[in-house]
């Protein structure tokens, strides 16, 4: 009851809170929607209960905060409504509609009673959001930026930016350290929460500091777990899509999800449905270089054994028909010489017995003149059957040493010995450099080396 005291109508503290009540529950009877920011649900599992702190913000500030209430049933009920549509549970940093009622009580004074919420209102403000991202980047000429950049031929120095601890992460880190085919590359993380509102600046801040380090880098890698649509709501954002959009060089995403693809993924220069499908794609770049490198060191051996193996047919082939040649032509003098030596004897016998006296001496000047002759061709028969086994073994060596000169020239001109020799290789976008016209100032090439490659920015060229 209230009292008076010197003419001033005093009332207690209950009075005044129940009339503050009487006069809520009479002016607001039915439930009714609002829409605002949930800032914190404040879930408390041994009740069951949420207690959630609701705000609305202009310009980036709070300009009405207010208490709630959403009892255990409801909050139940409302979860599962989120996790079918959403395929996330209700919690922090999302903007709700939802169906509340007037609660006031004498203690913990007035708050919300949330009753039910629409899970469609915070997936069609995701949506409005992710819209007006595209569209004010595609004012900007931003959205398409960095698929325009250069990705080395070998992408091996990457920057990567994720959760240490998460599972996309380690998924990364195996796929590309336990290749089969031995490949290398240079990792290093630059650690940053992947959700939530404080996501945007910890990425647009690893990305600033990578920035200040580009040269050590081929490209970027944003790696993160699976997720629904609220959890990935912050690569919808402006300024983070706007930083990957207009990175200097190639941003690559894989953040774990197959469906309702973020502006992040959309502006980045190549995306995958799950981190593992990037460490893929970044070994198959490896593949396309290496697999024709191995085809035409295979085509070199073999073309070269070929070579090697027509050509000693080819003197092998020479050396037999000359043996052949020189046997019948030693053969056919040999023939001769026995069958002139026959004649001779016969005709010297002849004439023997014909001419006595005055021939005698004339026979016997012409049979020892037919000795010395046959003696003669002896001689010369034997002298070139020597002249060629000297010819043919000297033409055999010859042709021998031809072979053996032609196997080095081969070995010397395998690529792997040119490289070891000193020299190297320049190229730009996968192709040898062979003019200075080729290039311009600022571009990236690559020096191949014998045991390695070199990426450098041309700071200067010159003629000559």
């Amino acid at each position: 009851m209230s009292e008076t005291l010197n003419d001033r109508k005093i009332f207690s503290l209950l009075e005044v809170s129940k009339s503050i009540q009487k006069t809520l529950s009479e002016r607001y009877k039915n439930s009714f929607w609002v829409k605002a920011e949930m800032n914190k649900l404040n879930y408390y599992s041994h009740s069951g209960h949420c207690y959630p702190e609701l705000v609305e913000k202009r310009d980036g500030k709070v300009i009405v905060q207010i208490k709630s209430i959403l009892w255990r049933d409801d909050y139940n009920n409302i979860n599962k409504n989120f996790l079918k549509t959403l395929k996330e549970p209700l919690k922090d940093g999302i903007k709700i509609l939802f169906l509340a009622k007037i609660s006031f009580d004498s203690l913990y004074g007035l708050s919300l009673q949330i009753v039910d919420i629409d899970p469609s209102f915070t997936l069609g403000d995701l949506e409005k959001e992710k819209q007006e991202t595209i569209e004010l980047l595609n004012a900007k000429n931003l959205f398409s930026l960095n698929k325009t950049r250069s990705l080395p031929l070998l992408p091996q120095r990457i920057a990567i930016i994720s959760v240490e601890t998460s599972k996309g992460y380690a998924d990364f880190l195996k796929v590309l350290e336990d290749n089969i085919w031995n490949y290398k590359f240079f990792l290093l993380l630059f650690p940053s929460l992947l959700q939530g509102e404080k996501a945007v600046s910890g990425i647009i801040s690893q990305l600033k500091r990578i920035e200040k380090v580009i040269d050590h880098f081929d490209v970027v890698a944003i790696i993160r777990g699976g997720g629904g649509d609220v959890g990935l709501s912050c690569y919808n954002n402006y300024e983070l899509a706007s930083a990957v959009a207009s990175f200097p060089i190639p941003v690559i995403t894989g953040i774990g999800h197959a469906t309702n693809e973020t502006v992040c993924e959309m502006v980045s220069f190549q995306n995958a449905i799950t981190p593992t499908k990037i460490a893929e794609f970044l070994i198959q770049k490896f593949h396309n270089f290496s697999v024709p490198v191995q085809r035409a060191k295979d085509l070199i051996i073999d073309k070269s054994r070929r070579i090697l193996s027509d050509e000693k047919a080819k003197i092998q082939s020479e050396a037999k028909l000359f043996r052949s040649v020189t046997e019948t032509i030693i053969l056919k003098n040999r023939n001769e010489v026995d069958n002139a030596k026959i004649l001779i004897i016969q005709y010297a016998q002849f004439m023997f017995k014909t001419n006595t006296g005055y021939l005698n001496s004339y026979n016997d000047q012409v049979f020892k003149s037919s000795i010395y002759k046959l003696k003669q061709n002896a001689s010369l028969l034997q002298q070139l059957n020597n002249n060629l086994i000297v010819q043919s073994k000297v033409r055999l060596k010859q042709e021998n040493l031809q072979i053996d000169n032609l196997e080095r020239n081969l070995i010397h001109l395998d690529p792997i010995n040119i490289l070891k020799r000193g020299f190297s290789i320049t190229l730009y976008d996968g192709k040898a450099i062979k003019e200075i016209s080729e290039v311009s100032d600022g571009q990236l090439i690559e020096t191949r080396i014998f045991n390695g490659t070199i990426i450098s920015i041309i700071k200067n060229r010159t003629n000559g």
